[in-house]
């Protein structure tokens, strides 16, 4: 299981990407900055946090792009929080995927 202590702090996140590990679930967290349109037209920029997850052993810019998963969340704590919720939900979905994915590439299938 992924805990808030397995992720660098805030101020870490506000400047670089964060990649890690648990068991065959490869993350990746990285801020990025969106952009809206208010009722009033004006136009609203914010931080997000975005979450990716795949299937190791291997990178994240050697993984085929369609075996990524990814969810955005807001850029604060609870943010870090949420998405540690979503990446531990998907590890119990199919705890069986990500335990062959650890060590066996030919052994995961996206299906």
């Amino acid at each position: 299981m992924i805990v808030r202590e397995d992720i660098l702090p805030m101020g870490f996140l506000k400047k670089s990407d964060y990649s890690g590990s648990y068991g065959g679930l490869r993350y990746r967290l990285n801020k990025i900055s969106k952009t809206s349109v208010s009722d009033s037209g004006e136009e609203i920029k914010r931080d997000a946090l975005l979450c990716e997850i795949w299937p190791g052993p291997f990178n994240y810019h050697t993984t085929p792009e369609e075996l990524k998963e990814s969810a955005e969340f807001s850029f604060d704590e609870d943010g870090v929080t949420d998405a540690i919720s979503w990446m531990n939900d998907k590890l119990a979905e199919d705890p069986v995927k990500w335990e062959k994915a650890a060590t066996n590439w030919k052994s995961y299938s996206a299906e």
